[in-house]
């Protein structure tokens, strides 16, 4: 995993809609990237929603919202259209922003080794620093974790 206080890699991926999107479109506010395994499967769609559901609280805040995953665009579109999702979903079909984010390697499942994206989340400054990490998180209240991590930092001395 990154670290709190590194530089954030810059990356350039499509969104849902085709449109090129950078870490650096966000310079100067916040920035949440969480890493998902795969669309329209039930604790992506779980995340995502959550996400979606606090996006309002997230906007009074300035901090934007990207989800990026391996899957081609086609297949974030369809996924975006059919929960109404109102932030980007971001295509990285070979894993290179993932492995960059230390989101990306070997998995097993159901006796199965394969390679794909770990469910990660970073939390991007506005001077493009990492400001939290969180590391293998479970989908359901993800989102509202953050959400309350970043209202408990508005408060801190």
């Amino acid at each position: 995993m990154l670290d709190v206080g590194d530089t954030a890699p810059e990356f350039e991926l499509e969104n849902q809609d085709g449109d090129l999107v950078r870490r650096s479109d966000f310079e100067g506010q916040r920035l949440v990237v969480y890493f998902y395994p795969r669309a329209n499967t039930s604790g992506c769609t779980t995340e995502a929603c959550g996400f979606n559901d606090a996006k309002p609280d997230f906007d009074d805040r300035d901090v934007a919202i990207v989800g990026i995953s391996d899957d081609p665009v086609s297949d974030l579109e369809s996924f975006a259209d059919e929960y109404d999702l109102e932030f980007d979903l971001l295509s990285d079909e070979f894993g290179e922003v993932a492995t960059l984010y230390e989101s990306y390697g070997e998995k097993q499942m159901f006796g199965n080794t394969f390679d794909g994206v770990f469910r990660n989340t970073y939390v991007v400054g506005p001077d493009g620093r990492i400001e939290s990490v969180y590391e293998g998180v479970t989908p359901d209240g993800h989102a509202e974790e953050v959400l309350e991590d970043l209202e408990a930092a508005e408060v801190a001395p």
